[in-house]
């Protein structure tokens, strides 16, 4: 069932850059909308779900937090795993190999992240794939525009796409062998770094993105996604 579910949340990825060859003035024009949104998920959930639930396996589920900001701090800065949303800078530093490798690598994370929160329990496997679709959908348009700003065709952005969204059920599959029947003080440990990786996400990569719109509804959509998190907590009944 992990498995389905994070082909559903690798998918977003590839409906994101079908939105940006699609419809790539809208996109442009509202592609901070879905970064908000995603950002406002992504914070609730390691907040409100993510933190409590490790909290309760493992005492020190908040420096593990602290060592998941770090570790993506890392990767990203030091690695330069994740490309940036600003279509200038593939000119300077992202080919499109490294940008494969970077967003192989953040995709094969997600998988891991997913595999995690259906190691803890059901319900919060279900929020935390939420998150991650939501979460692909804009890195689906955002590189894709970076692409097609470059010059890449529709038919390599497609396949660019398709390749890197396979990455995150083989992160899964990798994750249920790994994480399979380990203590629970372990889980809790999982959860605080995946409870940090969602932060520095965030924070560190969606919201500031947001600050170049002057559209005054951006700011709202964090809320919005805030909302939806919790809507969907209730629902599945977490």
């Amino acid at each position: 069932m992990e498995i389905i579910y994070s082909l559903i949340a690798a998918s977003a990825a590839m409906v994101g850059s079908l939105i940006i060859l699609t419809f790539h003035g809208w996109s442009e024009r509202n592609s901070f909308l879905v970064i908000n949104f995603a950002a406002g998920a992504m914070l609730t959930l390691a907040f409100a779900h993510l933190i409590p639930e490790g909290l309760e396996l493992n005492s020190h589920t908040m420096l593990y937090s602290l060592l998941g900001f770090l570790i993506m701090f890392f990767l990203q800065f030091v690695v330069l795993f994740h490309p940036c949303h600003d279509e200038a800078c593939a000119n300077r530093t992202h080919t499109h190999v490294t940008s494969i490798a970077g967003l192989s690598l953040h995709s094969i994370i997600d998988g891991l992240i997913i595999a995690i929160g259906f190691e803890a329990n059901a319900n919060l496997g279900l929020l935390t794939t939420l998150a991650i679709l939501l979460h692909k959908l804009p890195d689906g348009i955002t590189i894709s525009g970076i692409l097609l700003h470059n010059g890449a065709s529709k038919r390599t952005i497609l396949n660019f796409s398709l390749l890197t969204a396979w990455f995150t059920p083989i992160g899964t599959i990798t994750g249920m062998c790994l994480f399979r029947n380990i203590s629970t003080p372990a889980i809790g440990a999982l959860l605080g770094i995946t409870a940090g990786s969602f932060i520095f996400l965030s924070a560190s990569d969606l919201i500031p993105e947001t600050h170049k719109s002057k559209n005054r509804i951006t700011a709202l959509m964090l809320f919005a996604g805030a909302f939806v998190v919790l809507v969907a907590e209730h629902v599945i009944g977490h």
